[in-house]
């Protein structure tokens, strides 16, 4: 899946608290996972987009999804709160 809507979002969280965050107040439009990300960190968020009915996108690595983010480090979990 292609990661161009978040890089192209105007307004997005990065990293697991955050995104837990922004998902709890259903302010998340789609949420990024990395597949080689810590299932730990990854897992309870997505179990919370399930049930609310976030659309989940997976991302190749932490890596891909880093720089998607526009950081320079990997990035587990992220998320666009506005378009």
């Amino acid at each position: 899946m292609s990661l161009e809507p978040l890089k192209a979002a105007r307004k997005k969280t990065i990293g697991a608290k955050q995104t837990l965050k922004a998902v709890e107040k259903s302010q998340a439009k789609e949420v990024y996972w990395a597949s080689d990300a810590e299932l730990h960190v990854v897992d309870p968020i997505l179990r919370i987009c399930s049930s609310k009915n976030i659309p989940i996108v997976k991302a190749d690595s932490m890596k891909d999804l880093g720089r998607a983010c526009n950081i320079e480090v990997g990035c587990a979990i992220a998320a666009i709160i506005e378009q």
